[in-house]
């Protein structure tokens, strides 16, 4: 909050401060105000006064920089803040600024320059007082993150013991360790627990962050823990040496510190991340908005066809392994799985005659644009899948955990290329392609992925 006040409150003091610059550069040009307070209490720049300033907070939301308000790195905030800077000295310059009635081309590249250099020096500078006042309570031991340390090896202990380093000191307060079954613990070690109790230990200390330090470097218990730590919805890190072959490359922010990945979280952009929910949430409404006649239709025609209701909810597992009920136009008899959970296939002959032509198509998916629009789902991400089915799958592909790093999807890559699986192996299968998509998150990845798939669905290979 600290940081959004002192954005709003610099974002106007430099639009002051550009005003009046304004107003000494254009002087020579004859605006038709008699002096700087005329000028300044004219309309149009009253109305600037008071537009400008929250559509700047808007942009700030969007380059993520509210996003991680602790632990800041100062180069990474000076970064975004000139990235920022040009973002709205452009915007403001071609929706405003063009306006002004200038005769040589220099004065329109002094007015630029004024307002980029103006607005970057507030801002930065209130910002970085903001930051650098963080760092020192942080230093200090004023203020910190609760850690929980998931081993209790010798390895882990280094690894507080690095963390607590006053010069690299990034605000961890080591709260506990949690053996890990089957290694060594540290000699003199008294204050670890078991793993079984970890939810009471995160609950009791108010845990913020775990740090995953196995003492071996073993693929697959790294990946057992994550599944049994994606629940607690805490950021959970881990040393990029543990998890060489599925990590993503490592943002390091202070040459100091101990370099950690944050593997409960897929490496993309903080402005990616924000941008990506933007259009979920546009697109998902849009949808719901231009389809809910053609679906009224389709509820009818499937109440008209077969016995029981028009949707079907389903728990499925989603983001850090949170339950939800997804929902879907229903295709099946009521019966379907009067025997335990089944996958459908091609053939099944528990689908209705209409629901046999809504799978084609994949309009059964359409009610899960209100799942997107209250933030369970995405438009693209890998499909959700019910935990009966998930404890199969670990069994055999334990970095299937992964997939949990980001919201479950409508459409992903792995639908698009594979299909619906009707059984595990199927599943595995696809999710070779999810893993992937995992590692390439973009913006145009996603685009590329709804327009195959909206090609899918009018040519009728949904099945």
């Amino acid at each position: 909050m600290k940081y959004v006040v002192c954005d709003f409150l610099t974002a106007n003091v430099a639009m002051l401060v550009f005003d009046i610059a304004r107003y000494f550069i254009l002087q020579q040009w004859n605006q038709g105000y008699p002096n700087l307070e005329n000028f300044l209490l004219s309309t149009n720049l009253l109305w600037e006064q008071a537009i400008i300033p929250p559509i700047l907070l808007v942009i700030y939301y969007f380059s993520g920089y509210y996003n991680l308000p602790f632990q800041k790195s100062r180069l990474q905030e000076l970064f975004t803040t000139i990235i920022s800077c040009i973002l709205y000295t452009l915007l403001i310059y071609f929706a405003l600024l063009t306006n002004d009635q200038v005769q040589l081309r220099s004065t329109n590249y002094e007015l630029l320059m004024s307002l980029f250099s103006i607005f970057f020096v507030f801002t930065y500078i209130g910002r970085i007082s903001i930051t650098s006042h963080c760092i020192r309570q942080m230093k200090k031991k004023h203020w910190s993150i609760n850690t929980l340390i998931i081993g209790n090896s010798d390895k882990a202990h280094q690894m507080a013991k690095t963390l607590s380093d006053k010069k690299a000191s990034k605000g961890y307060n080591i709260v506990g360790f949690v053996d890990i079954p089957g290694e060594n613990n540290a000699m003199g070690s008294t204050q670890s627990i078991s793993i079984d109790h970890i939810e009471e230990m995160c609950a009791k200390h108010k845990v913020a962050t775990i740090i995953i330090a196995p003492e071996n470097e073993q693929e697959s218990t790294t990946l057992s823990l994550l599944y049994r730590l994606f629940p607690l919805n805490i950021p959970i890190k881990i040393s990029p040496d543990t998890l060489s072959l599925l990590t993503s490359p490592i943002r390091l922010q202070n040459i100091y510190e101990e370099p950690l990945i944050d593997i409960s979280s897929a490496d993309i952009s903080e402005a990616t991340k924000n941008i990506k929910r933007l259009l979920d949430i546009i697109m998902s409404l849009t949808a719901l908005i231009i389809l809910a006649v053609p679906m009224l239709i389709v509820a009818l025609i499937i109440r008209l066809d077969s016995k029981g209701g028009i949707f079907y909810s389903q728990e499925r597992i989603g983001y850090r392994q949170k339950p939800f009920y997804i929902r879907k136009f229903r295709t099946m008899r009521v019966d379907a799985e009067s025997n335990g959970p089944q996958l459908s296939s091609e053939n099944d002959s528990r689908i209705t005659r209409v629901g046999r032509v809504l799978r084609k198509y994949r309009i059964d998916e359409l009610p899960q644009f209100w799942n997107v629009l209250i933030g369970e789902m995405s438009m693209v991400g890998p499909r959700p899948e019910r935990a009966f089915f998930i404890r199969q799958i670990v069994k055999k592909a334990p970095y299937y955990t992964l997939i949990h790093q980001v919201r479950p999807g409508i459409t992903s890559w792995g639908m698009v290329k594979y299909g619906y699986a009707q059984n595990v192996d199927e599943m595995i299968l696809r999710l070779r392609y999810d893993l992937i998509y995992l590692t390439n998150i973009s913006i145009m990845v996603d685009l590329k992925i709804i327009i195959y798939t909206v090609k899918t669905v009018f040519t009728g290979r949904g099945m």
